[in-house]
């Protein structure tokens, strides 16, 4: 009996492998037919994303696929134009041609070559701290060092509107969590009390939040750190490279580098735009990083090319801080024709300058229209931040020339007073 019931099955009778075909097939058209009332959800709120097709290098200006040429670029990472310059560009030919493409493993099987080490180096030296780590991206330093360093007898406090890879990184340690408002100091210090309590306290925030373009109060709260014994971890993703009187980001800013511990950033906006993460701070962390960091010994190593990139980004700025300083006034330019124009812009001193609207489908249109006047720059609305406050942002770059930001602000303005954004 059993073996019929067998052959029953195998030839897809009897409620066998034809019955679990016919429910397969049931389960993928459900699911399809929700994702599309999902995606038609997405559509009907008017925060789709599209996505531009690049059809040249990155810079100020670009060639979209389809024969948009001559298009200004706002809305890059590209905060000191490296993406595209002549030397990052050749030291990673130069590494490519020496190193190969890649290492096909992670870095403590086969995965470790000279330029990773030298690289390390360099980055920490740049900081002002003892050692350093590689990633492929700061989201997976985020995601790697709170389950390393924290336990159930530990408590990490955050800045409730710190970028999504700390949050992640976050709930995937064991440690105890408090969310702090944001920037808000008599609430991190009602934190901070409550979290006596346990072992270890770990205050994380990002230097300079992406969205608004604000900055850390930093001073601050390395002075509540030292008054309730507790550790400082900033994210510089949007400091490291131009903010300080060097570039060595907010830490260096706010003249607290010798009080924060432990700095996780990016060599993928300003240090050449390629890809790539780290963490910086003492040498028994990134030690004990190597050893248990889930995405550094499960993750190949960076790509020599990429690592070239870096570490001739990184040279030019330890040479001068010319191209970091360059920033300043191209920032305020922009934040000071905006805010005569009649725009309120988000942050202070940054050069995201978020054009802020409150409406998605208002930031989507108007985002469109700048397009169309040759201005590319991207709206933001839920989830990628809070609902009812969407905007355009818009980020400034060492290489935009001031007849550049100029002609973007008279797009915005033109744009604005088409939309109702502006009386």
């Amino acid at each position: 009996m059993l073996r019929g019931a067998a052959v029953r099955l195998l030839r897809g009778g009897g409620g066998g492998v034809g019955t679990l075909r016919a429910a397969s097939g049931t389960a993928a058209a459900q699911l399809r037919r929700r994702l599309e009332n999902e995606l038609e959800d997405i559509r009907g709120a008017g925060t789709w994303k599209s996505e531009r097709i690049i059809a040249s290098r990155q810079g100020p200006h670009l060639r979209l696929d389809g024969g948009g040429a001559g298009i200004l670029n706002f809305c890059a990472n590209n905060y000191l134009g490296l993406s595209s310059h002549p030397e990052v560009i050749r030291a990673a030919v130069e590494a490519l041609e020496k190193f190969g493409a890649g290492l096909s493993s992670v870095r403590f099987i086969c995965g470790t070559q000279s330029i990773h080490k030298d690289l390390e180096e360099k980055i920490a030296r740049f900081h002002q701290r003892e050692d350093a780590i590689l990633y492929a991206s700061c989201f997976d330093a985020n995601a790697g060092i709170f389950e390393a360093l924290l336990t159930l007898e530990d408590a990490v406090l955050s800045d409730e509107l710190n970028h999504a890879s700390i949050i992640d990184g976050i709930r995937l340690c064991k440690a105890n969590k408090y969310r702090y408002k944001h920037m808000d100091m008599q609430d991190l210090e009602a934190k901070l009390q409550d979290a006596q309590k346990h072992r270890l306290r770990l205050v994380a925030t990002d230097g300079a939040f992406s969205m608004d373009g604000d900055i850390a109060p930093l001073k601050e709260i390395c002075q509540l750190a030292q008054k309730y014994d507790a550790l400082v971890f900033i994210d510089e993703c949007h400091a490291t490279g131009f903010l300080g009187p060097n570039g060595r980001g907010t830490d260096e800013l706010l003249g607290v580098m010798d009080k924060v511990t432990i700095i996780n950033s990016t060599l993928g906006k300003a240090l050449g735009g390629a890809a790539g993460g780290y963490t910086t701070g003492p040498k028994p962390l990134i030690d004990l990083l190597r050893q248990r960091s889930r995405p550094y010994l499960f993750s190949n190593s960076l790509p020599p090319a990429v690592v070239g990139c870096a570490s001739k980004a990184l040279d030019l700025l330890m040479e001068s801080n010319a191209i970091a300083q360059s920033m300043a006034a191209k920032t305020q330019r922009f934040r000071s024709k905006m805010t005569a124009a009649g725009f309120t812009i988000s942050g202070k001193d940054h050069p995201i300058c978020p054009v802020m609207l409150g409406d998605a489908r208002l930031a989507a249109v108007m985002a469109e229209d700048m397009l169309n006047r040759g201005i590319y720059v991207i709206g933001f609305s839920y989830p990628v931040v809070p609902k009812g406050k969407a905007r355009i942002r818009v980020q400034i770059s060492a290489v935009h020339s001031d007849e550049d930001i100029d002609r973007c602000v008279e797009a915005f303005t033109e744009v604005g007073r088409k939309h109702g954004a502006l009386p």
